[in-house]
């Protein structure tokens, strides 16, 4: 009996079809909101990934001041930025950063998520944060995704 060799399929950058995928997340917990949208930046969700081509989806997440984190973390997290200057690290909490930029929770919860390659840094330029219930991007006709929690 001849051996029947299967075809392994390898997804080309041309063949990929981006879709544009809309996000609501009142009411949504940050860091498993954050795991759905970087599966879907990615890829991961469509039977054609490939590794090493980039087959993800646009992503455009609304009402991001309205998402939640449990527990102590709004008093508890903290986020840090550093400078090459000496004495320059400042200390946010994450209360404070909800309040003043909400969007910078969400898109940095995500671009944890993400591979630090070049394809990672071409994944996020796919990621759009709102913090109300707007966005430029009616052109592209978004389809309402539904997280599933």
């Amino acid at each position: 009996m001849p051996s029947i060799k299967g075809k392994s399929y390898h997804a080309k950058p041309g063949e990929v079809e981006r879709q544009w995928h809309l996000v609501d997340a009142d009411g949504l917990t940050v860091g498993r909101l954050a795991s759905r949208v970087a599966l879907i930046l990615r890829g991961k969700h469509r039977p054609q990934y490939t590794p090493s081509t980039d087959t993800g989806d646009c992503v455009i997440i609304i009402n991001a001041d309205k998402a939640k984190l449990t527990g102590n973390k709004l008093q508890d997290k903290i986020y840090y930025r550093v400078t090459t200057r000496p004495g320059s690290m400042k200390r946010v909490t994450a209360g404070s950063v909800m309040e003043n930029n909400p969007e910078r929770v969400l898109e940095s919860a995500i671009h944890r998520m993400l591979p630090r390659t070049t394809q990672g840094r071409a994944q996020r330029l796919r990621l759009h944060v709102y913090a109300g219930d707007k966005h430029p991007h009616a052109a592209q006709n978004p389809q309402p995704l539904e997280i599933q929690l």
